[in-house]
């Protein structure tokens, strides 16, 4: 079976930053929307690398494995009665930071027996939970050549308080019209605040990436994230016809959808930047790089509604 060109593109672009880099392993981020496709092609690319003629040792985490505990999360919500952001997982804030940073810190010295984390999203009714590591998961030893962590907000960036504002009154202002958003879904102000500040913990990760690989949608029917939902009701329809129709109704996988768009109007292109001058004096941004370790060193692939290629580019 021929791979996906999108395949092609990402594995060959791995292969040529592994050719600039003396120690290992590489370390790949990849970011794309819910619904584009990224958990397909990580596996695909790990199986294509992994297989001759390259045969390179190739690791894949999804982000959504670091989610904290069904505990945690319940703790979280606890907390924060009033952020429906924080109502389940999915958002920063909802993750172990600590334990990420520990898998990337272990890989990167190379060391023996790491077990990789592993999230069960069925646990619960759905609300999932964090499997013990009690070796029963997958071990990860040396040497490893690529390591690819995949998630829809993977690289994404905090930003002032004075650019929060600006894209408060502005491009979200337009967004809520254009998606028809509800503040009890997707939060006020001082709800994504909160999220803005949970991210900073999150950048001391994304200092660990050496490239970065960023799967974009074209936008349709005037709004910029039109597609993710087009996207994402096609999974769930899809789903239910092989489940005898368990799943979402499409209402509710709107609502779903709608609790991720502050993340990509508000933190997306944090990708594509450098940071300086972004934070005010009295904010602590102590762990904030100027500007993200990827950049010259990174693919964007942008998809139609099909998930064909339109564009690649690099940056």
């Amino acid at each position: 079976m021929a791979l996906p060109p999108a395949v092609l593109h990402i594995s060959s672009h791995i292969l040529s930053q592994l050719s600039k880099v003396t120690t290992r392993p590489l370390f790949v981020a990849l970011q794309g929307p819910q619904g584009s496709g990224k958990s397909f092609l990580t596996d695909l690319v790990r199986s294509h690398l992994s297989a001759p003629p390259y045969s390179l040792n190739v690791i894949v985490l999804s982000i959504d494995d670091l989610y904290l505990t069904h505990e945690g999360l319940l703790s979280l919500a606890h907390q924060h009665p009033d952020n429906p952001l924080w109502r389940g997982r999915g958002q920063p804030g909802t993750h172990d930071v600590e334990l990420g940073l520990n898998v990337l810190k272990s890989l990167k010295e190379g060391k023996k027996g790491i077990e990789l984390p592993r999230f069960d999203k069925s646990l619960f009714n759905g609300e999932g939970d964090r499997l013990p590591l009690d070796g029963t998961g997958t071990i990860v030893n040396p040497p490893v050549d690529v390591f690819i962590m995949e998630g829809w907000f993977m690289g994404f960036y905090p930003v002032s308080s004075q650019e929060l504002q600006t894209r408060w009154e502005g491009i979200w202002a337009q967004e809520c019209r254009l998606l028809n958003l509800d503040d009890a879904v997707i939060g006020t102000k001082d709800d994504i605040t909160a999220v803005n500040e949970a991210l900073k913990g999150y950048v001391e990760m994304w200092e660990y990436f050496d490239s970065f690989v960023k799967v974009a949608s074209s936008p349709i029917y005037g709004s910029s994230f039109s597609m993710i939902y087009k996207w994402r009701l096609e999974q769930e329809h899809h789903m239910k016809a092989h489940n005898r129709g368990k799943g979402m109704t499409d209402e509710a996988v709107k609502l779903f959808v709608d609790r991720y768009i502050p993340g990509y109007v508000f933190f997306g292109d944090g990708i594509f930047k450098r940071h300086v001058g972004l934070w005010t004096e009295d904010e602590d941004v102590t762990n904030i790089a100027a500007s993200p370790r990827w950049l010259g060193r990174s693919l964007r692939i942008v998809i139609d509604e099909k998930r064909e290629i339109l564009n690649v580019e690099k940056f």
